[in-house]
């Protein structure tokens, strides 16, 4: 084996890296990280949708799924062995690389190790288990078909790219995917999936020299590939980086004109690959274009009520890519007057220099976003994974940064003008046809639901450990630090937990202000009180508030949900009494300026016309006001109707009455000082009070449904079906929650080691995902199955899913279930904990939902404790296929 020096530079991603290229040529990228007892283990291979032959669109996509189907020592859905050790396992293909990744507490490092090796070369591809990969990606791409955004996107991207394998989707074409073959799909596995075409990466809580034995042993034993990879596997481009000259005739605009529900622009510009000096440039460039309230984009297609969202990322890949801007219209806005404001934009920065203040904002919110994003152990691994992919050199991140703070306002003017040339680009235009927005909802008979239908066997989990890699197993107890809690005088309750891995600060909110408590208004009051309340205060407004955030990289963002208003905060360490600063004068002094009320307005009545055009959202919002009563928290939801009945005076009487100290949880998790902070809290929010007289609620008792029930919800232009199926559950303080929880995990809780998954997706492949959930909170949720089908296979996948039920009923589960289902929880939770966001999430629900904070710490005892006794009971309770309602959105049954 070779080696490569390690000097880097100072306070980087890439500090402490080793590289090592193994004699079969395998490159791996180790990095001891121990902040928490977990290891990220990522495998990276040189192939995706780039390398695809005419015909063969789709088949990088298709390899991934069939490499969790197993191996030939180990012939078992590899999902149920990722469950087992408790992995937060998956994979993903992109243009220029196919991934798959886990993390594991750091005792379980060896066995992932072991079978990432082991499918590396000894996949099981056979002629059954590709025919049931088939539908399942099927039904995962016309899941894609259901957006107007993606099939906009794909007319799109293949006008820009008709000669080139980037002008195709990703995940491939139903008629591609249909004519693979066994033969073919072997080969492209034989040909790629080699040691000399990957990089594995492994970060995290370990010993390198322990794990350099253990990568040997593993990976080092697989052979190289007997015959060389394509020339197009290779980093190195032979397809020019320049980008074509500009053309007297651009090609002419795409228009779609489909069922849907707003108007959509996408708009495609060539650029260079990612070796280019250019790359750090166009990425200023974007986030001058788009990010924040103070971009430009923002202010001429956003403020004014043109568009309700715009959004533009830069592609910068092995082979040349592209810049994208995406716009979604304010209804009945013209589109021709909104694309040309979007030209205007451009041009205005090709035309005169951007400001030394928009310069630097760029550049500080770049950087800070690259802070943020590689906080966690597998976001570190996945960076080096990528720099090492696409360029050839893991420390590219290094010199990226560098270069980005080297950028001038020349030097975007220049860019502007090289690469978002009007000549070049390529544009699509969507364009809704009418539909009834009041198309009745259908009943269907209950009696089509029951059929003689005997599911398989449950998965024996002594049949997964025998395969499984020798492994410790967890003891159901943790060592995570607990928060410190404390509240003020007025009532506000806060958490701090203090965490010097990263000079960053992750801060969480709940406010008793969701939209549960439009029942006490109007319906919609809660969200529009919450996506207006950033838009002035007594001392500051909209523009001024924005730009004191993003001027530092900083963001705080309020969003309404069915129990509460979500807080979330985030700030480089330094910038912390900023983010509180802003918050406590947002929380306190917000004036709800009529134009911002009436942008606001506008945005969310924009969403609301998407919601109908989404199955998902419309199932869901079904089910719910199926199962509950008007007058139940659950019930509600806006209507274009009354949100535009909502006054002034309603938002403001709301957030007098429910933004109050007293209705507010905040839990922060960073690096910071404890005390420091305490201080600062009290400063900023010690004179908060209540502003009005609180309103109570009255939860009503909701009923079971009687029998079970069929709605058909009917979408035109629409190839995928959603299915939710429930009744009403129990809320998080219920005595059953815990032992709900491990059932639920032996049901739906992993699409590919449940039971609904093993059969539903596994065996029958009707579905690319099914998950069930118990939705509860301070408020009883309800119980919900969720799947995606084609039509054709919707009412066997309902027929499976009920007797299913009905079997898991009748015969419960068995011991080594109940104990697999404990430990796949319990080995998980620590690998949940080892990431910011979701510990301060944790802390913040917990103490929201009740508990102390002692319940981060007592979690994994709780789940350990749960006796066959209490699964019987919940099993018995909670699991009543007879009463369900099942809720169909998508396209109308013949």
């Amino acid at each position: 084996m070779t080696s490569s020096p390690t000097a880097q530079p100072t306070n980087t991603l890439t500090r402490g890296v080793q590289k090592t290229v193994l004699d079969n040529g395998l490159t791996v990228l180790i990095k001891e990280i121990h902040t928490a007892p977990v290891v990220s283990v990522q495998v990276w291979y040189r192939v995706g949708s780039r390398n695809e032959a005419p015909g063969l669109n789709g088949i990088s996509h298709q390899l991934e799924h069939l490499l969790f189907k197993g191996t030939q020592s180990r012939p078992i859905q590899f999902g149920r062995l990722f469950s087992a050790l408790g992995s937060a396992s998956n994979a993903f293909t992109s243009y220029d690389m196919t991934a798959y990744f886990g993390t594991v507490s750091s005792d379980k490092l060896e066995a992932l190790l072991v079978l990432e090796a082991d499918r590396m070369r000894h996949s099981l591809i056979n002629e059954e288990q590709l025919e049931t990969e088939k539908r399942v990606v099927i039904s995962e791409l016309q899941g894609y078909d259901n957006s107007p955004e993606y099939r906009l996107s794909e007319a799109v991207m293949r006008q820009a790219f008709p000669q080139r394998a980037y002008g195709l989707p990703v995940g491939g074409t139903k008629a591609d995917v249909e004519s693979f073959t066994l033969e073919q799909v072997r080969d492209y596995y034989s040909t790629f999936y080699c040691p000399e075409n990957a990089v594995l990466t492994v970060t995290g809580d370990f010993d390198p020299a322990t794990l350099q034995t253990i990568i040997d042993q593993t990976f080092g034993a697989i052979a190289p590939n007997t015959t060389p990879l394509p020339s197009s596997i290779s980093s190195t481009s032979s397809i020019s980086s320049t980008v074509p000259s500009s053309s007297a005739f651009p090609p002419s605009p795409i228009h779609l004109q489909q069922p849907g529900s707003a108007t959509l622009i996408e708009s495609v510009y060539p650029i260079p690959d990612i070796h280019h000096p250019d790359v750090p440039v166009l990425d200023v460039l974007d986030a001058i274009l788009s990010v924040g309230r103070n971009s430009r984009f923002f202010q001429t297609l956003i403020e004014p009520g043109l568009a309700s969202q715009v959004s533009s990322y830069s592609a910068a890949l092995i082979e040349p890519g592209w810049y994208n801007i995406s716009a979604s219209l304010i209804p009945e806005q013209d589109l021709q007057n909104v694309d040309q404001v979007l030209l205007q934009t451009i041009e205005a920065i090709q035309q005169t220099l951007v400001s030394d203040e928009e310069l630097e904002r760029a550049k500080q919110q770049l950087m800070t976003h690259f802070m943020m994003s590689n906080r966690e152990i597998d976001s570190q691994a996945s960076q080096l994974a990528y720099s090492e992919m696409v360029t050839g050199d893991y420390q590219y991140s290094d010199r990226y940064l560098t270069q980005l703070q080297q950028v001038s306002a020349v030097d975007v003017q220049r860019v502007a003008q090289t690469y978002l040339n009007a000549a070049q680009r390529t544009v699509g235009y969507f364009e809704p046809t009418q539909f009834d927005e009041d198309a009745e909802v259908g009943n269907v008979s209950a009696q089509q639901t029951v059929e003689n239908f005997t599911p398989s066997e449950p998965v024996d989990p002594a049949e997964v450990a025998q395969y499984l890699p020798p492994f410790n197993k967890a003891n159901g107890s943790t060592t995570q630090v607990l928060p410190e809690a404390f509240t003020l005088s007025n009532g506000l309750r806060v958490l701090l937990l203090s965490d010097h891995s990263s000079p960053t600060v992750t801060l969480n909110g709940n406010i008793q202000a969701g939209n549960g408590l439009d029942l006490l208004t109007k319906p919609g009051v809660a969200s529009l009180t919450a996506e207006t309340i950033m838009g002035g205060t007594d001392a500051h407004d909209a523009l001024a508030l924005a730009k004191r955030l993003e001027d530092r990289g900083a963001g705080l963002d309020l969003s309404a949900f069915r129990e509460g208003v979500e807080v979330e905060g985030h700030a480089l360490a330094i910038d912390l009494p900023l983010l509180l600063k802003t918050l406590a004068e947002i929380l306190q002094q917000a004036v709800f300026p009529d134009s911002e009320l009436e942008l606001s307005r506008k945005q969310i009545i924009s969403s609301l016309h998407m919601e109908l055009d989404d199955p998902a959202r419309l199932g869901r919002r079904t089910l719910q006001q199926k199962l509950y009563a008007p007058d139940h928290p659950f019930y509600v939801f806006p209507t274009i109707e009354t949100m535009q009945s909502i006054t002034r005076e309603d938002v403001r009487t709301f957030y007098q009455q429910r933004y109050t100290p007293e209705h507010t949880v905040l839990a922060l998790v960073g690096d910071f000082d404890i005390a420091q902070v305490k201080s600062q809290i009290q400063t900023y929010f010690g004179d908060w009070k209540t502003h009005g007289i609180q309103s109570t609620q009255t939860i009503p008792v909701t009923p079971l449904p009687a029998t079970t029930h069929r709605v058909q919800v009917p979408l035109p232009g629409k190839s995928q079906s959603i299915t939710y199926m429930g009744y009403p559950g129990i809320e998080r303080r219920d005595r059953r929650y815990h032992a709900a929880i491990v059932l639920n995990q032996i049901l739906g809780g992993d699409t590919l080691s449940s039971r609904l998954g093993t059969e539903i997706r596994d065996r029958q492949g009707l579905t690319y995902g099914i998950y069930s959930y118990f939705a509860a909170g301070q408020i009883a949720g309800p119980f919900v199955i969720e799947m995606q089908t084609a039509p054709e296979d919707t009412e066997q996948a309902v027929n499976s899913t009920i007797a299913l039920l009905q079997n898991l009923r009748q015969h419960g589960i068995s011991k080594s279930e109940l104990s697999a289902a404990k430990r796949s929880i319990i080995n998980s939770y620590p690998v949940e904990l080892a990431n910011p966001d979701a510990v301060v999430h944790r802390m913040l629900m917990n103490a929201v939902d009740g508990y102390g904070t002692e319940e981060i710490r007592d979690f994994p005892g709780k789940i350990e404790a749960v006796t066959m006794a209490q699964i019987n009971q919940v099993i018995q309770d909670l699991i009543l296929p007879d009463q369900l309602l099942i809720v169909t959105a998508g396209p109308a049954l013949s």
